[in-house]
């Protein structure tokens, strides 16, 4: 398993404190996921373990989906594994670009981060006991944080991953499953 750097990436504002709620930035409300009760720096759901959270607020802490291209350790791999949310949840492409030069298309498919079971058949990788908004927070509304996979089908080198083109959709860990 190879962790990847995604700081340089890092362009939103998704975990705030109670002094910074109106930093926050999950969605076009303003909405955020407490802080404190998201786990920082090393985390594992399902046995994989994930990097890179910041616990620092009002320091971006994930990437919003634009379009980035993220440069990847190069090596075979089987699998992305992401802890990620979305709003309304998303089912998205993806692209995944390997040495020989080959971009495969590939599905990610995240759950909401409001309160609700996985869609997708996620696991659950932290939750928020309360919902941040710009001026206030709500305790009795949970907030979500979702471990995805995404397969690499190819049996040759990986170099990087395009992401989609969709604001509600918020990456804050990579991991790369390596062929054993």
């Amino acid at each position: 398993m190879t962790a990847v750097v995604l700081a340089p990436h890092l362009n939103n504002v998704a975990l705030t404190a109670r002094q910074n709620l109106s930093d926050g930035r999950l969605n076009v409300w303003g909405n955020s996921l407490q802080l404190e009760t998201i786990p920082s720096g090393r985390l594992s759901v399902d046995g994989v373990p994930f990097e890179g959270i910041s616990r620092v607020s009002s320091e971006p802490d994930n990437i919003r989906c634009e379009a980035q291209y993220l440069q990847l350790p190069e090596g075979k791999a089987e699998w992305l594994h992401l802890l990620a949310t979305a709003e309304r949840r998303c089912e998205e492409t993806v692209h995944i670009h390997y040495s020989s030069g080959a971009v495969d298309p590939e599905w990610i498919r995240v759950s909401d981060f409001w309160p609700a079971q996985a869609h997708f058949g996620e696991s659950l990788a932290a939750a928020s006991p309360s919902m941040h908004y710009p001026h206030h927070h709500q305790d009795n509304l949970s907030g979500q944080l979702w471990a995805v996979r995404i397969p690499v089908t190819r049996r040759e080198p990986v170099r990087a991953l395009r992401l989609p083109d969709n604001p509600a959709l918020h990456i804050f860990a990579l991991t790369i499953e390596t062929v054993r």
